[in-house]
């Protein structure tokens, strides 16, 4: 009997233009037993990888995106340079090491919204290391895995673009709508992938002080009992089957929810690089923006010369 062992969390909640990218990272233990808490993969895995940045010169590092992406201005590393070495390395360890974004975004399943700023050529990768030492990190991790008998089933990200965005806002007045929506879609996919000898178990980040989850976990499981709802965490089981845990901060306790983020991250961070890109070419003297509310006003501003009402609408969120 194995564990399968999935952590589920999002990117890009909060901004104002690019995407809303919610992530999946599932992990299968070997050897788990029902009654077994599930395990620490930092602990069990530390001979190839780490939580924090400062220890990731000989292991990889796998925790929350926004503690591991480096400042924009970076100019000794690529500030995605260890979001892509966890994330490309975890790929690789299953056969999958991508050389562009795009096809990046295929083995994720992610599907950017059909606008001109999000086409473009390709971005190569690695953008912080090269390949060979890409191959190396992959090669060290598959063989730590190995011996603990872990192994990557997958990862998955779902991107939401601004017009699906406010597509969903508009019909069930509340932005919360947006995520749950791929988080539905997250579980559904893991209730009909999990062999059924299997155990399943869910953890999620959540944001916010929402303690409640019963009524959107319903849509995909019934049955489920409610173990907890509290700040600290909110807590649901299907007999020894299946446990779901929603958690503030989980990216930090838990390693399948830190690849989750460090997932999404990595993907919307790479489709607002082709909108930068994009919008660059057109004013060429524009400075990027990360998407935020006060930062993008100031870029939306600077485009007014070139960018049309029609564009403008198409971009941005609203909420």
């Amino acid at each position: 009997m194995a564990l399968v062992y999935a952590g589920i969390d999002e990117a890009g909640y909060g901004p104002m233009i690019g995407p809303l990218c919610v992530a999946r990272a599932t992990l299968r233990v070997d050897g788990w037993s029902p009654g077994d808490p599930a395990p620490d993969l930092w602990d069990l895995l530390r001979d190839a990888v780490c939580a924090k940045k400062s220890e990731s010169k000989s292991r990889i590092a796998i925790g929350d995106s926004k503690k591991l992406k480096l400042a924009n201005s970076s100019v000794r590393q690529h500030p995605l340079v260890h979001l892509e070495r966890a994330v490309l390395a975890m790929l690789g360890t299953i056969g999958e090491i991508p050389r562009t974004d795009t096809e990046l975004f295929d083995i994720l399943g992610v599907r950017l919204e059909d606008h001109p700023w999000y086409s473009g050529e390709p971005i190569e990768l690695p953008l912080g290391t090269t390949p060979d030492m890409l191959r190396v990190d992959s090669s060290h991790l598959r063989g730590v895995m190995s011996r603990h008998g872990v192994e990557l089933v997958s990862i998955r990200v779902g991107a939401t673009g601004e017009v699906r965005f406010n597509d969903i806002i508009r019909a069930a007045q509340t932005k919360a709508a947006v995520t749950e929506a791929s988080l539905v879609g997250h579980l559904c996919a893991l209730r009909d992938g999990v062999d059924p000898a299997d155990m399943l178990r869910v953890v999620c980040d959540r944001q916010g002080g929402r303690t409640r989850h019963a009524v959107v976990l319903g849509r995909v499981w019934e049955g489920l009992k409610m173990e907890e709802e509290s700040a600290r965490a909110s807590r649901y089981s299907l007999g020894d089957s299946l446990g779901i845990t929603f958690t503030p901060k989980a990216d930090d306790a838990y390693l399948p929810v830190a690849l989750a983020s460090m997932a999404a991250k990595l993907v919307r961070e790479l489709a607002m690089m082709r909108m930068n890109r994009y919008w660059s070419a057109r004013l060429p003297e524009l400075k990027p923006t990360a998407g935020y509310v006060q930062d993008a006003r100031r870029w939306l501003d600077d485009l007014r010369a070139v960018m049309t009402d029609d564009e403008r609408s198409c971009m941005v969120r609203l909420a």
